[in-house]
């Protein structure tokens, strides 16, 4: 009997998204305990490929599940909070992005929620969170890299991260409170 896609659990591309989730306690030792940043950096690179090559596999294959739509985020919030705490030590002004994340995944974490349970889907990422992610993991990499860049060039890397970590944040707000308002007008 084939099982429908979206309820498989073990794939390739879940067991892509949890080995990211295992990588985020293996950062934090490199970058407190060990203080390395170029492992710490090895990495999030890792992680970061990890993330590329799960979707990509998922999509190519038909792998595509509800527990990856569900395990793929988790892993990508882990990962982003581990590397904002661990560099804002270092560097003051990743308080920013920091509390915008928490923000934006409180807010977004309970209105998709409320729309999951609303429309009864999961719904996976989109386009703009991906590019929200790949501007923290470039943000991550270059300050672990270029610790000592010029401070005009850390914050505005940092600005340009959490502007499209607002910009995502807002879309995917939109996104579902137009699912809950559609259901509402529907009953």
């Amino acid at each position: 009997m084939n099982q429908r896609s979206t309820d498989r659990i073990v794939t390739i591309p879940n067991i892509l998204s949890f080995s990211r989730i295992l990588m985020v306690p293996l950062f934090v030792w490199a970058y407190v305990a060990r203080q390395n940043s170029l492992l710490a950096a090895a990495i999030i690179a890792l992680s970061a490929l990890t993330d590329l090559l799960d979707g990509r596999i998922a999509r190519r294959f038909n792998m595509v599940s509800d527990v990856g739509k569900l395990l793929d985020p988790i892993a990508d919030k882990l990962t982003q909070g581990a590397m904002l705490i661990c560099l804002v030590t270092r560097f003051t002004a990743f308080w920013v992005p920091l509390i915008l994340m928490i923000l934006r995944e409180a807010v977004v974490g309970v209105t998709s929620l409320l729309a999951m349970r609303t429309s009864g889907r999961v719904e996976g990422a989109e386009l703009h969170g991906k590019v929200a992610t790949v501007f923290l993991d470039v943000l991550a990499l270059s300050h672990l890299l270029f610790a000592d860049m010029p401070t005009a060039v850390s914050h505005a890397l940092i600005v340009l991260t959490t502007a499209a970590m607002a910009v995502s944040f807002a879309l995917y707000v939109r996104k579902n409170l137009g699912i809950l308002r559609r259901k509402g007008e529907s009953a």
